[in-house]
């Protein structure tokens, strides 16, 4: 059933409040971490509506939803993040469209997109996406591997990369997950430790969606991308990319 613009509202108000909780009990300040509202497969009335409530910083996983969504909602304080799976062919568009994107776990994807880039002289914040919980369903650079693909993509000058991803495996418990959140964390702590990390300011750490995000901020995350708590359950996914 289509949730109103009133219920959006309340939706992100119980996550911010949220928030300011897992943040407190952590000894963290909420400022330092950002909700990405993950609009993907939602109509873009559900992202205006999200806007009248305050929330500017969205995630898609498709090029077509995100151009589609920007030609429609013309919002220069907009932020648009890609936390999908990213083709080679569509690096040109992801980079004309998006601000960060999340899921870069391949030198391939990365020379794409770099390429691009010096094209139009512009730069790009990226994070590399790890595979944590070493899940055969998910996408992302083994935790082991990550250092070697991170040296070679720190020498391609368009990239700045901002920290780390995950999408761990999916667990009814938000407390299971826990070690895997840890288990990032530390891991850009050994990054860092090595000069990998931090010369772009502040380490990133996108993890953490609807059912675990208090979790995950309790373990770091200061990036959290959460959709269903927001807008609902979403339609089957047209093929896309």
């Amino acid at each position: 059933m289509p949730l109103t613009a009133d219920e959006i509202k309340d939706n992100l108000g119980a996550i911010r409040e949220r928030m300011h909780v897992a943040a407190e009990q952590s000894g963290r300040l909420v400022d330092d971490i950002r909700l990405i509202a993950i609009s993907k497969y939602m109509p873009p009335e559900y992202v205006q509506s999200a806007m009248s409530a305050g929330q500017h910083c969205f995630g898609e996983n498709t090029v077509k939803d995100a151009l589609t969504k920007q030609a429609l909602i013309d919002d220069p304080d907009n932020e648009w993040h890609f936390v999908g799976h990213l083709q080679s062919n569509k690096a040109k568009f992801a980079v004309d469209t998006c601000s960060m994107v999340e899921t870069v776990d391949r030198l391939k994807i990365a020379k794409a997109m770099n390429r691009y880039l010096e094209e139009t002289e512009h730069s790009l914040d990226v994070l590399i996406q790890v595979n944590i919980g070493f899940d055969q369903n998910k996408s992302g650079v083994s935790p082991d591997e990550s250092e070697a693909l991170l040296k070679k993509i720190r020498d391609l000058p368009r990239l700045r990369v901002r920290g780390l991803m995950t999408m761990p495996p999916f667990m009814e418990d938000p407390e299971a997950v826990r070690p895997f959140f840890r288990d990032l964390r530390r891991l850009s702590e050994k990054l860092e430790d090595k000069g990998l990390l931090g010369d772009h300011g502040k380490t990133e750490l996108s993890m953490g969606m609807s059912h675990d995000y208090q979790v995950a901020i309790e373990e770091g995350a200061t990036l959290i991308r959460v959709g269903t708590a927001i807008f609902g359950q979403r339609p089957a996914p047209e093929k896309q990319q």
